[in-house]
């Protein structure tokens, strides 16, 4: 195994471990922001991530090694879980999500190999991609939802902070992105 799917790997099994740890029993007064105005709270962003395990990372790298750039993947829905998980709790959720990963990682093992990382599929909007674009993105698009988490509970409590909300680039940067202290 490659250093590059070795990392990946470390950083997706990471995910699902921070997040119970981060969100798993805590209070509404800190899940029930979300990161922006219309954005998402941290019970979406898990909601949109069971969503990405079911119809996104693991389906499009079979797509790729089955049909290469000969049938492009099928359309990835964002939102998918607005309405689906309306009866779940954030706990059940991040359970769901820590499953599903596991999966998702057992069938990575079993798929992609070294040679694959090169392989190409087509992506609906973006064209040609290859494996190895498609999990770098897996692990971005991690990183970018923990982000968005982080925001929204920094966000929770904005109005707490007072004075101290100028020093607290996280809560500045849900206002305007270019206000981050430096």
């Amino acid at each position: 195994m490659t250093a590059f799917i070795g990392e990946t790997r470390d950083l997706l099994e990471r995910t699902p471990v921070l997040l119970g740890a981060l969100l798993g029993g805590l209070s509404e007064s800190w899940i029930s922001t979300p990161d922006a105005a219309d954005g998402w709270q941290p019970r979406d962003v898990v909601g949109h991530l069971i969503s990405a395990e079911l119809d996104d990372w693991i389906p499009r790298a079979r797509r790729i090694l089955e049909s290469g750039t000969s049938e492009p993947f099928d359309p990835f829905d964002r939102f998918a879980h607005v309405g689906r998980d309306d009866h779940k709790t954030l706990d059940e959720l991040l359970e769901r999500f820590e499953q599903l990963r596991a999966e998702s990682l057992v069938s990575l093992g079993e798929l992609v190999g070294d040679a694959d990382l090169e392989r190409r599929g087509l992506h609906p909007v973006l064209g040609e991609v290859t494996i190895r674009e498609l999990l770098a993105t897996w692990a971005v698009h991690d990183l970018d939802h923990v982000a968005q988490i982080y925001a929204g509970l920094a966000g929770s409590h904005d109005g707490d902070v007072g004075p101290f909300k100028g020093n607290l680039g996280i809560l500045l940067r849900r206002e305007d992105p270019s206000a981050i202290p430096g």
